[in-house]
């Protein structure tokens, strides 16, 4: 009996651990995210997304693939000339990452909730969701 214990608290450690050392490498991944897409950085940005990947932008119902996002880069590079991103994962379990993300442009911000699914060291799926018209509440 008390091997069979012994045997379950090393299966449980070690899941636990397999766990957060994914949550860490899947921070880390979020992190590369925000940074190549604050500097509208097109390479990092494609090596970061899975080639099956959906980006779903719920308020405007669009749902983008990985050529349609790279394409759109141009048009953000403007947008995001000035700006900052702060952001903060809320919470990360199973392959999914919940970060409450703020759009610092030079004429206004937005507060964003942006859920990633995270496998392999790509991002699978991503979506964004209006939270607030500005960052007051980050």
């Amino acid at each position: 009996m008390h091997r069979t214990l012994w045997r379950f608290f090393v299966a449980a450690t070690l899941l636990m651990s397999s766990i957060v050392h994914a949550s860490a490498d899947d921070g880390a991944i979020i992190d590369r995210w925000y940074s190549a897409l604050l500097a509208a950085d097109r390479g990092e940005l494609a090596e970061l997304l899975a080639d099956d990947v959906r980006m779903t932008l719920d308020d405007i119902g669009v749902v983008q693939t990985k050529q349609d996002f790279i394409a759109s880069i141009d048009e953000w590079q403007g947008a995001v000339a000035g700006a900052a991103i702060r952001h903060r994962i809320e919470k990360s379990e199973n392959g999914q990452t919940t970060v409450l993300a703020c759009y610092d442009f030079p004429n206004n911000d937005t507060l964003m909730r942006e859920t990633f699914t995270i496998a392999g060291g790509r991002i699978t799926a991503s979506t964004q969701r209006a939270v607030a018209q500005d960052c007051s509440g980050y």
